[in-house]
């Protein structure tokens, strides 16, 4: 069967749909009858805007709307958390080091990384969706002409991360950069397109264009 475009939104519609049945009496069943989003509104009151930084080791990793709130695991199931502390360590061992931003105005990894990449002391950035699609960005490149991209976010493991770490101070110290090597599937997209699209649905429901990009790294 042919996964073409048309044929994914039809199943998250269907899925979507089926979700929004009422429940046939049974109080374990979640509905989204009558509701209009699939998880409540975040508020984002009180936490400060992301600031520019000046120190040229810095790498800004943004994450997305929904990381380690709405969603807390990749599509693959890692825990935010360890994808975060792999991520920074990569970076740390290369003698760099990172802060974390929370991107509220683009649910779109690669404006993500970019972003953050703007933000950042060194010109270098990573994105990171709640999903696990992640970038690593430079500051003035075109949004899709990024560093490194790592679209099949269910084949992306901790220690991938941790080496998407590195390869990102590598990058700040102008050493050369070996692409790293990721198990590739074929079939990924078929098996996960559903959950992923769902996972987008959630992520996109959070943002907050009002907030732009927060600092995020000291609230969690």
């Amino acid at each position: 069967m042919e996964m073409n475009e048309k044929l994914v939104q039809a199943i998250t519609q269907a899925v979507l749909e089926q979700l929004q049945k009422q429940p046939s009496g049974d109080s374990r069943e979640v509905s989204l009858a009558g509701k209009t989003r699939m998880r409540p509104k975040h508020s984002y009151e009180g936490y400060p805007q992301a600031k520019q930084g000046t120190d040229p080791k810095e790498i800004v990793i943004g994450v997305g709307a929904a990381f380690q709130e709405e969603i807390t695991k990749t599509i693959c199931g890692l825990p935010l958390e360890e994808v975060l502390k792999n991520l920074r360590a990569g970076i740390e061992e290369e003698g760099m080091h990172s802060r974390v931003v929370k991107v509220l105005d683009t649910s779109d990894v690669a404006f993500m990384a970019l972003e953050s990449a703007k933000l950042s002391g060194s010109g270098i950035g990573i994105g990171i969706q709640s999903k696990g699609t992640t970038v690593i960005h430079q500051k003035d490149l075109y949004p899709l002409t990024n560093l490194e991209l790592f679209p099949q976010a269910p084949l992306i493991t901790l220690d991938i991360y941790r080496k998407i770490g590195r390869n990102a101070a590598k990058y700040v110290k102008g050493e050369k950069v070996t692409p790293i090597e990721c198990t590739n599937d074929p079939m990924v997209r078929a098996k996960f397109q559903v959950k992923a699209a769902l996972m987008h649905i959630i992520e996109t429901e959070q943002l907050d264009p009002d907030k732009k990009i927060i600092e995020w790294e000291d609230r969690k």
